[in-house]
């Protein structure tokens, strides 16, 4: 059983992220964008947990180096059962110095013919926000992501 949450976790992160970095000092390639989402309704309540059910733990880095944004913040929307995305289903997570955070909430509700999903906005100082999604594993009680963020541009 711990052996199949291990492989669950690696394989949502496959799904969002790009490939491991290489050396230091490297470049790590960002994270593909998903426009799409709740978002536009305020920034959700800071805080680690709405639920129990799925833990969702992660890391945010740079695009350049490949080192951790210290500051950053993760807002995590969930829809209900009926496809609404409310309050008492979003989070925002700070990340700690080493750019990592943990966020636990019921499993994401699936609706309308949609997989089960988490919205992602994702802010670090001196880099371009990011949207994105995080569709788990059917079933998985544990997820994992590498968020990479570009760059603001000056």
């Amino acid at each position: 059983m711990r052996r199949r949450g291990w492989l669950a976790a690696i394989g949502t992160t496959l799904l969002l992220v790009a490939p491991a970095p290489g050396a230091a000092g490297t470049a790590c390639q960002a994270t593909p964008p998903d426009a799409f989402g709740p978002f536009g309704r305020g920034s959700p309540p800071v805080r680690s947990s709405i639920g129990q059910g799925h833990v969702l733990t992660g890391v945010v880095l740079s695009s350049v180096g490949c080192g951790p944004i210290p500051g950053a913040r993760v807002e995590l929307w969930q829809a209900n059962a009926k496809g609404r995305y409310v309050r008492a289903l979003s989070a925002t997570v700070n990340v700690d110095r080493s750019g990592r955070f943990r966020f636990t909430g019921p499993y994401p509700a699936s609706y309308e013919g949609r997989p089960p999903h988490i919205h992602l906005r994702v802010v670090g100082r001196g880099h371009e926000v990011l949207l994105s999604r995080y569709e788990p594993l059917r079933g998985a009680r544990r997820g994992s992501v590498r968020l990479v963020l570009v760059p603001a541009a000056v």
